[in-house]
């Protein structure tokens, strides 16, 4: 904000000593940039508030808004620089001049701008925050908008020396070029911030979630929504289970699909609803009685229960639980499920994936 205050001084004076439309471009551009920032601090801070009862999923939409008022703040500025210089274009005749303090002035504008577009941008990566990176790349820019401003007053001053009038109208084509660039990092800005302020999850991450789950051992995935506040993602989800999944098992699942949604979305706010899923018609009917046959055939001590079995890109995913005595070694239970495992895959076709979980019984 400091930085703010200080060029928009500098550029203001030296513009209208010069008579510079593009300083005083940059002028209004950094006059800006001070209520941009002044929009930030006060959203950052709003946004790092905890959830309360008015606003349940927290205050993160604080740095959204402020980023869409950033972004109208930019545009309206545009207006006023393309209007100006087409006036001068078309005939009005204002003296330019390009004295040394302009050009120093630039240069300290671009020093400025380049430290704290960095500052921005390290700030933004470390607390993943939308209000800063929108500085960041707001500054950014003001490096390119500057450099334009120097190359038309570097034309003014070659006019006077080589004796091409012509060229004095490259001040106002350089405020156009100002004006341009101001509005496609805005129109960039503000389709962003409209997506976070519309819960538009990013692209394709929503399939690559489903594509994740997949992998769990559940009937299917259901509904995946994801919406953003701020640094906070929000995903809520629902799991297709067999209708004799113990809640003890459902937990489980639902404790490893938040496992799975954070892997892709770090630090996501996860809620799993674990539900039945109908049988899926597609299946042979019989097909989990057959496994139940090959378990008890194969090993007499293994009593089967809660057979899942669903359909995948990679063939049939099988879940099966077994109770063995409770005083079985870990290392004969493991060689238990290496054998049962390659009976089933003898014995069903198809068969992609399979998940064996060992219990005690409690019969002893």
């Amino acid at each position: 904000m400091l930085a703010a205050v200080g060029l928009t001084g500098m550029k203001l004076a030296v513009g209208l000593v010069t008579g510079s439309l593009g300083m005083l471009s940059e002028a209004a551009h950094s006059g800006l940039d001070l209520v941009a920032a002044v929009m930030t601090w006060f959203a950052v801070r709003v946004a790092s508030r905890p959830a309360d009862e008015q606003h349940t999923y927290g205050h993160g939409k604080f740095e959204n808004l402020s980023a869409l008022f950033e972004t109208l703040l930019l545009l309206g500025a545009c207006v006023w620089i393309v209007a100006e210089a087409t006036r001068r274009l078309l005939g009005e005749q204002v003296e330019v001049e390009a004295t040394p303090w302009a050009f120093l002035v630039m240069g300290v504008s671009i020093v400025v701008d380049l430290t704290r577009s960095r500052a921005l941008r390290r700030a933004a990566e470390k607390y993943d925050s939308q209000a800063l990176e929108a500085d960041a790349l707001h500054f950014s820019t003001d490096v390119w908008s500057s450099l334009v401003v120097v190359a038309g007053l570097l034309c003014v001053l070659l006019s006077k020396r080589i004796g091409q009038p012509w060229l004095m109208s490259a001040d106002a084509v350089a405020a156009l070029g100002v004006a341009l660039i101001v509005v496609l990092v805005s129109l960039r800005l503000g389709r962003r911030t409209l997506s976070a302020l519309l819960d538009e999850a990013p692209a394709g991450l929503v399939e690559r979630i489903r594509q994740r789950l997949g992998r769990l051992p559940v009937q299917r995935v259901g509904r995946v929504r994801l919406r953003k506040g701020g640094a906070t993602a929000f995903v809520d989800l629902s799991l297709g289970v067999v209708g004799g999944t113990s809640v003890e098992e459902g937990h489980r699942l639902a404790d490893d699909a938040e496992r799975a949604v954070r892997e892709l979305v770090p630090g996501a706010d996860v809620t799993v609803h674990v539900e039945p899923a109908p049988a899926q018609a597609d299946l042979p009917m019989d097909l989990a009685r057959e496994v139940e046959r090959i378990v008890l055939a194969e090993e007499e001590s293994c009593q089967p229960h809660d057979i899942l079995i669903t359909r995948q890109n990679d063939g049939l995913h099988l879940t099966l639980h077994c109770l063995v005595a409770g005083q079985t070694a870990v290392a004969d239970a493991h060689a238990l499920t290496d054998r049962l495992e390659d009976s089933l895959r003898r014995r069903i076709p198809g068969i992609g994936r399979i998940v064996i979980h060992v219990e005690p019984d409690p019969a002893g």
